[in-house]
């Protein structure tokens, strides 16, 4: 008897510890979605994330060097209504 309780206790703690460890993956996409906004999304196991070395040194202080064509279009933007509205305010 002393064995099927020791499985019992067993059986239920592996469930509780996969329950809370699918929680917490949950819980961190959806903290993930909520925030995505402000970052470029994690890619794992696909081509790009095996190459350590993707960026070149000479661009390591280049804040533009992994900018795509459609973010630095957003970029310009932004920066266009930024450069209107303080002609606005310094008028």
């Amino acid at each position: 008897m002393i064995g099927m309780d020791q499985a019992a206790i067993w059986l239920g703690a592996s469930i509780l510890i996969m329950l809370g460890l699918i929680s917490i993956v949950v819980c961190a996409v959806v903290i993930n979605n909520i925030v995505s906004n402000y970052w470029k999304p994690i890619t794992i196991f696909t081509r790009e994330s095996f190459n350590l070395f993707a960026s070149h040194p000479q661009n390591a202080n280049d804040p533009f060097a992994n900018i795509t064509e459609e973010e630095y279009s957003k970029l310009a933007r932004h920066l266009e209504k930024l450069r209107a509205d303080a002609t606005k305010v310094a008028k």
